[in-house]
């Protein structure tokens, strides 16, 4: 499974973006499913709101995996880990990792260094 990260969802959904288009071509080549984290989709949602627009079309298509009590649990360790050793890893990027770590897919994402130091994570 691929979980698609918000900065590559914006790609997706902007009508004129060649990096959308690709984005779309490479994830149709690997043939997994795909989903979207209740963090992306807050993320997005959130953009939306603030700039008026009512809605996506086909968003509401894409399968959205909660943030869950594990997942909270994992999230907390990536961040702490991330402290001790030196690093910053924003709230909700920790949160996101651990979604697509305990559920051992792969993250499609353009912001690859903000998640580099989660050694668990597979990045797509």
């Amino acid at each position: 499974m691929i979980i698609i990260d918000t900065d590559v969802l914006i790609e997706i959904f902007d009508k004129k973006s060649t990096k959308g288009d690709q984005a779309v071509n490479k994830i149709e080549l690997s043939r997994e499913d795909i989903a979207i984290t209740a963090i992306n989709l807050h993320e997005i949602l959130y953009g939306l709101y603030k700039s008026s627009k009512k809605k996506i079309e086909g968003l509401d298509q894409i399968q959205t995996i909660e943030f869950d009590r594990e997942d909270a649990k994992l999230a907390a360790k990536l961040e702490v880990q991330a402290e001790k050793e030196g690093q910053i890893i924003h709230r909700t990027d920790s949160m996101i990792a651990s979604i697509v770590i305990n559920r051992k897919a792969k993250l499609f994402t353009y912001n690859q260094r903000r998640y580099q130091n989660i050694k668990q994570l597979s990045l797509f």
